[in-house]
């Protein structure tokens, strides 16, 4: 007999990742896979990791075990959720969340960070998050994620953004700023200005949406010979 194939052993964060998502996947409605989605939430925070559809999952099992909520559980969702934006996870989790749990202090804070996100209130944002660091310090990664949605809102409306203005949405000032400008620069293809009497300026990468004549005419994408095909009909 010819010697059996070894299949090698996935890492425990595999097995974990995948054991989950395939529970999710054929029986979502099975309250006894409560706690292992209980578990994945503690993952996706200590991996920087992220799966909406097994958060959902949980969120609708606490609909009907309403007695096994776990506040804390629910607070790092919706945690998880602002710093998928500028993706809508933040609503969709939030529907599923009975209004009297809503109403606590550490969710009617949560409401209104999103509030301020989706607004582009970001200098109210960061104010409103440095008094509620004990919800949002505890998943690692939220300063970050929240910094690349805000220059991804910037880059949607600036051609150039002034420093200052930057600096506020991004939360970051003075030496870090330089340090953080000079990254971008190098990696991300940013460009640094001085203006006349408003300080430095910061030239975004171009986009359809910041350079509107990038953006692509549908007519001018038909092949030529799809055009030519109508000659013969138009005649």
């Amino acid at each position: 007999m010819g010697r059996e194939r070894e299949v090698p052993k996935k890492s425990e964060k595999e097995v974990i990742s995948y054991t989950v998502e395939q529970l999710v996947a054929v029986n979502p409605y099975n309250p006894d896979i409560l706690s292992e989605l209980e578990n994945y939430v503690n993952e996706q925070v200590s991996s920087q990791t992220y799966s909406l559809d097994a958060n959902l999952c949980l969120l609708r099992l606490y609909q009907f075990e309403p007695e096994r909520m776990s506040t804390q559980i629910v607070a790092r969702i919706l945690v998880k959720a602002l710093m998928a934006m500028p993706a809508p996870d933040f609503s969709l989790c939030l529907f599923l969340i009975p209004e009297r749990v809503q109403m606590e202090e550490q969710f009617k804070t949560l409401t209104v960070l999103s509030h301020y996100l989706e607004t582009g209130r970001f200098r109210q944002f960061w104010d409103e998050a440095a008094k509620s660091r004990h919800i949002v310090e505890a998943v690692p990664g939220f300063e970050q994620a929240i910094q690349a949605y805000a220059i991804h809102l910037l880059s949607l409306t600036y051609q150039k953004v002034p420093r200052s203005v930057l600096a506020e949405a991004i939360n970051i000032e003075g030496l870090s700023l330089d340090k953080f400008l000079e990254q971008q620069v190098a990696n991300c293809g940013w460009i640094l200005e001085k203006s006349h009497g408003r300080g430095q300026l910061i030239v975004l990468p171009s986009n359809e949406f910041n350079h509107p004549e990038l953006k692509k005419n549908t007519a001018d994408s038909i092949p030529l010979e799809h055009v030519a095909r109508i000659f013969p009909i138009l005649g």
